[in-house]
């Protein structure tokens, strides 16, 4: 139990600030983003037009990953004003916060990826029709037309909307590399920002290795996931595969990545003494 000066009201009025309710909503937002950039290729692959729908999915994974680089100074901030005493405890029920954050976002993600699968849709003709103009669709995407239309579409997915998907057609090993990339993902900032808490004499260090933390698991997703996903959408639009296999393995990595978000509480705070090790070796 995590023990602190202050009462317990006291302890809860100072563990949620603004500041940190402000970066969960961010992070929430950023896997919601990361978690329908899925939608993308169903909807490609649903209109037959898989390059237009490349577009938007690149476009999907820039603004998470600029969204996700301009959150990290504010969860710095964090450490800056957390308290002299118990330090390390306290960060960490912030840091657990923001990690379940993730999980939520995750989740709004795969709840809404039947309403994004009918948008993108839409969004992948009109950028077609607008010969891969983004700046020309996002302005007839915000008129008033088009989100009176687009609001008709929202529906949250129903049992039969999985019905097709079965335990053993799933890919029982690209599950579980997807699940443990997602978890180093999740938490390589917040463990190397908690390994500086461990190791304050190299705390520079342990922070600037966040980026070689996201990058390897980034670049660990471009050669074990991406590519597979990408060819069943392909064997769709060639006719050599059906929509419904396509829908299955996108549901299970969404689901996938959920358990990451999950496993992310569990490797958090080795994670943290892992970066902390490591770093002796740089210095």
């Amino acid at each position: 139990m995590l023990i602190y000066h202050l009462r317990e009201g006291d302890f809860i009025s100072e563990l949620f600030t603004e500041k940190l309710i402000f970066i969960a909503l961010f992070i929430l937002i950023i896997h919601c983003i990361e978690t329908l950039a899925y939608a993308v290729r169903l909807s490609g692959a649903r209109v037959k037009l898989l390059a237009s729908a490349l577009s938007l999915f690149n476009l999907m994974v820039m603004v998470s990953r600029l969204a996700n680089m301009m959150q990290q100074p504010f969860t710095g901030s964090l450490i800056d004003k957390a308290p002299k005493e118990n330090t390390l405890e306290f960060v960490e029920s912030q840091f657990r916060i923001i990690i379940a954050s993730s999980t939520i976002g995750t989740i709004i993600g795969i709840l809404l990826l039947p309403t994004f699968i009918a948008i993108f849709s839409r969004a992948i003709i009109h950028l077609a029709e607008e010969r891969g103009s983004i700046p020309s669709l996002i302005k007839k995407g915000f008129t008033f037309a088009y989100i009176k239309r687009g609001l008709k579409h929202i529906h949250l997915p129903k049992l039969s909307y999985v019905k097709d998907i079965q335990l053993k057609d799933i890919p029982v090993k690209l599950f579980i590399i997807n699940m443990v990339i997602t978890a180093i993902y999740t938490i390589g900032v917040l463990s190397a920002l908690y390994a500086g808490l461990i190791a304050p004499e190299r705390k520079a260090t342990a922070i600037m290795a966040s980026g070689l933390i996201n990058g390897v698991a980034t670049i660990l997703l471009i050669i074990f996931i991406d590519p597979r996903i990408s060819i069943l959408a392909d064997d769709v639009i060639n006719q050599r595969g059906s929509y419904s296999n396509l829908k299955g393995m996108s549901i299970m990595m969404m689901t996938s990545r959920l358990f990451g978000t999950l496993l992310a509480q569990i490797f958090f705070i080795p994670g943290a003494h892992y970066v902390a090790w490591f770093t002796k070796f740089i210095v």
